[in-house]
């Protein structure tokens, strides 16, 4: 196999790198003066099999260009097989009409990487689930829980532990890591009265000398996060803490977490941190190099990447 990384995220596809004993391919990734994205591929990869590792994060149009000119000229370079490995995938958030006149981009990035030559696609704990039926090619969702799961058995207790989903929504998800951990779960319900923008109504649950994680996908303003933070330890928990897969963390986000009652926020590095954040005190990193290393294995080896999550 052969491992292509563009400049979104080098760390991650490094790391992924370092733990398949697989150096990254030689290429350029470069700008022209006009901000245009450039590629050159300086090794040989006819009849390879090849994955591009590209997180669509911000700035989330010029790293898909990356991703979608990477593919292109792996296409025209006679690679066998093109797998887009998409840590982070951007605009999925946008995976169905909420009014009237307004897009699906996650359905139109979907088609755009297919367009662009990828043959398949590998990523992590999609928003919803129902993006992978937007490819029309084979799609890995990988899931963070067992990482997440493993790094909350070695910094918690398991006594008076209670993961809480942060909205309806997601429900689902912190359910599955209850379940891992054999823990309780609780349920925050939100409304969101604009994009970025939402207000705690009530909690589902006894949360009163409890230790809770709340549990998402992505955390982007930390508005809410930190607004259900701040209502469970008001119903009288024992401490807050967070675990997400996917951390923006855009705008003031580092300033409100800083600023809450959040004893530690976690997240993985499918998104390159930027000094601000790596400068946050309470964000801590997790890392899915190893969980996306050995998917990448098995997909060139033709094994099963379900197995992972049994």
């Amino acid at each position: 196999m052969k491992l292509l990384a563009g400049n979104s995220n080098r760390m991650l596809a490094t790391a992924i790198g370092d733990h398949l004993d697989v150096p990254l391919t030689k290429a350029q990734v470069r700008r022209f003066a006009d901000n245009e994205v450039f590629v050159v591929i300086e090794e040989n990869v006819r009849g390879e099999d090849v994955f591009v590792i590209q997180s669509t994060s911000y700035p989330a149009n010029d790293n898909l260009m990356e991703l979608l000119i990477c593919c292109d000229a792996l296409q025209r370079a006679s690679a066998k097989r093109i797998t887009a490995v998409m840590p982070y995938f951007g605009y999925a958030r946008q995976d169905r009409k909420t009014g009237g006149r307004t897009p699906i981009s996650a359905k139109l990035v979907a088609n755009l990487v297919t367009r662009a030559g990828a043959d398949r696609v590998l990523t992590l704990d999609l928003h919803a689930g129902q993006i992978q039926g937007f490819f029309d090619i084979p799609t890995d969702n990988l899931l963070a829980i067992p990482v997440m799961a493993q790094d909350i058995r070695s910094h918690h207790r398991s006594d008076k532990l209670m993961i809480v989903s942060p909205d309806v929504g997601g429900v689902v998800r912190a359910r599955a890591l209850a379940d891992r951990l054999t823990a309780d779960l609780a349920i925050v319900d939100k409304r969101r009265s604009a994009p970025g923008k939402s207000e705690v109504m009530n909690i589902i649950g006894d949360v009163a000398g409890r230790r809770c994680i709340l549990f998402d996908d992505i955390v982007d303003s930390a508005g809410t996060l930190c607004n259900a933070a701040k209502a469970l330890a008001d119903q009288g928990a024992e401490s807050v803490c967070a675990y997400v897969s996917h951390g923006v963390l855009s705008g003031a986000a580092c300033e409100r977490i800083s600023q809450s009652v959040l004893d530690e926020l976690v997240v993985t590095d499918t998104i390159e941190p930027s000094e601000l954040v790596s400068a946050c005190a309470k964000v801590r990193h997790v890392t899915v190099a190893p969980l996306i290393g050995e998917a990448i294995r098995r997909i060139a080896n033709e094994e099963s990447v379900s197995k992972l999550f049994d």
